[in-house]
């Protein structure tokens, strides 16, 4: 149902919000309801960049606790209103966008630091949290979560749940459904439920794992209990230049394969590491860039970077050492952040996805030969930035300096390139996204992924939300 801002029925809707959660957390002025229409996807930035007026929420509530949902939920059900969850807003698969408009429920107040168990190593927050406060709160007491994307300034624990977020430091302490002990969630239909309080159990299927990555298609998480990670007595860096890519490769899955425990590694393409590597730290010279990291007691540090080290010496690169290597820690949010970020008017996208190390370089040339090839406007530049003993991510990009100015062709180019890349990379034992989420622009694509086994998706979201008043129009489930 979309709501109709002018006659009284709204006016009783909006009352009864106010009398649920207080006349302060509901809000339906045009500035709020523009700012909750619009995320970090290219598409709504771009028309609104063209004057073409995006949709709107038409309410915004911003409960304070899990019993304010609860109420906000029975109320929207009640009326089939559709509810869309918002965190901080950074997400860039439009999974925030009110597509149906309804309600934009907003869990910034939901930003509270509720426990820190130091003897099992937990810290237990509210979802609304901003990741930087919660880690800043977590050092406080000694301690880290030990998750830093490059979104930690401007985005909300809700919202790395929500797609199963990746920090950098991912490669040793997992993403973030690794780092989820329990979670408290509202369904729907306004029943505050919480999961059971350990990770790893024989207790029946994990309902934990089933909402994170869920995308507040199910409900809304309230809170969570996170596993926190003492402060490592040493983190180490070391950085080499391979001639090309597939050695990079070579030396990188090594280093997983062979066991070691590197808290991060990250490998970027020839072309990105001229544009990029080139721009934000100044190496100017022609190669793969590859750089990892060991932290932990310094005597163990010392011991696997040495054995590292001699892994990726078996391909001859050149040695760019230690300083190399923490240069680019010190840098590593700069790329993400102006002046090397692109922005518009540049049309750009993270193609990011993940496979087996058996797959994963046949994934990569496949995306770059279909982009290159079909789009001869757009440059393709990728890294490889989370590793697993099994395989690793391509954050690949695509980037066109001059899109067409009408905003209609300019989506139909933009969703022209996204399918035919990704659909490259499921050919080839890729999926569709790795970390950022599927949200509305990849929605489309989750029947082809899954085959018959999203129909067992579609029936659990029947059940849980059998009028579908959760963030309709997201991830291939359709309004």
């Amino acid at each position: 149902m979309l709501l109709q801002t002018d006659n009284y029925h709204f006016e009783m809707i909006h009352s009864e919000l106010k009398w649920a959660v207080g006349e302060d957390n509901v809000r339906t002025d045009d500035a709020d309801k523009l700012g909750h229409s619009i995320d970090y996807y290219w598409v709504p930035e771009l028309w609104h960049d063209r004057n073409c007026p995006p949709q709107p929420p038409q309410i915004i509530v911003t409960p304070e606790t899990a019993q304010d949902v609860a109420k906000v939920m029975k109320i929207a059900n009640n009326y089939k209103i559709p509810v869309t969850p918002w965190g901080g807003g950074s997400g860039s698969q439009g999974g925030a966008l009110p597509i149906y408009g309804g309600i934009s429920l907003d869990t910034k107040k939901l930003n509270k630091v509720l426990e820190i168990d130091e003897k099992s190593l937990t810290i237990t927050a509210e979802t609304g949290c901003n990741m930087q406060q919660l880690e800043w709160a977590t050092e406080k007491a000694g301690y880290s979560t030990m998750h830093f994307p490059a979104s930690i300034a401007c985005a909300t624990l809700g919202g790395f749940l929500a797609h199963r977020g990746t920090g950098v430091l991912s490669t040793k302490y997992g993403k973030i459904e690794d780092m989820v002990m329990s979670i408290e969630m509202v369904t729907p239909e306004g029943e505050v439920i919480n999961t059971l309080p350990v990770p790893r159990h024989a207790s029946g299927p994990d309902l934990t794992q089933m909402f994170l990555g869920s995308e507040g298609t199910l409900g809304v998480m309230t809170k969570v209990t996170l596993k926190i990670h003492p402060i490592p007595e040493c983190r180490k860096f070391h950085a080499f230049l391979f001639k090309n890519m597939t050695s990079a490769m070579a030396a990188g899955s090594e280093l997983m394969t062979s066991r070691l425990r590197p808290a991060v590694i990250r490998l970027y393409d020839t072309p990105e590491t001229a544009k990029l590597i080139k721009k934000v730290l100044g190496i100017d010279r022609e190669g793969s860039y590859l750089v990892f990291g060991f932290d932990g007691p310094e005597e163990m540090v010392d011991l696997e970077m040495a054995r590292a080290c001699e892994i990726c010496r078996k391909q001859n690169p050149e040695d760019l050492g230690t300083e190399m290597g923490q240069t680019w820690w010190d840098n590593r949010y700069k790329f993400f952040y102006p002046p090397y970020m692109f922005h518009m008017p540049q049309a750009f996208g993270t193609l990011d996805t993940v496979a087996t190390f058996a797959n994963i370089e046949n994934v990569y040339w496949a995306m770059k030969k279909v982009v290159t090839e079909n789009f001869p406007q757009a440059t393709f530049i990728g890294h490889f930035s989370h590793w697993y003993e099994w395989g690793c991510m391509l954050y690949a990009r695509f980037i066109i300096d001059d899109p067409p100015s009408d905003p209609a062709e300019a989506t139909a180019l933009y969703n022209k390139i996204w399918d035919m890349a990704i659909r490259a990379a499921m050919d080839n034992g890729g999926v569709i996204n790795e970390h950022h989420g599927v949200g509305l622009k990849l929605g489309r694509m989750m029947p082809e992924l899954y085959g018959n086994a999203f129909d067992i998706l579609k029936r659990i979201k029947k059940i849980m939300d059998p009028n579908n008043i959760m963030n309709p129009g997201k991830m291939g489930f359709g309004n």
